[in-house]
């Protein structure tokens, strides 16, 4: 959720960050998710997930089973959130 203000802000499950004069709400519904939803939410394919986790910059998965990877959402959602933070 977006505002233009931070009057116009409030907290529902979640946190709400707040900086120039724009509100970022991270909704704190907890899931795993897999690659594709990742690669959804990001703008990123696989190869530079790997990479930029290879390099620390990404959060690493979580081993579901031999073959099978996931995501905590709330990771991904806060990553994403600290890339708006850190844009000019």
């Amino acid at each position: 959720m977006r505002t233009t203000s931070p009057e116009d802000a409030t907290e529902h499950q979640g946190v709400v960050l707040m900086y120039e004069k724009t509100t970022v709400r991270v909704v704190r519904d907890r899931r795993i998710l897999r690659r594709a939803d990742v690669e959804q939410k990001t703008g990123f394919k696989r190869a530079h997930l790997y990479q930029l986790m290879k390099e620390g910059k990404f959060p690493k998965p979580i081993r579901l089973g031999i073959r099978a990877v996931g995501w905590d959402s709330v990771e991904v959602d806060e990553w994403i959130a600290a890339r708006l933070k850190s844009r000019v």
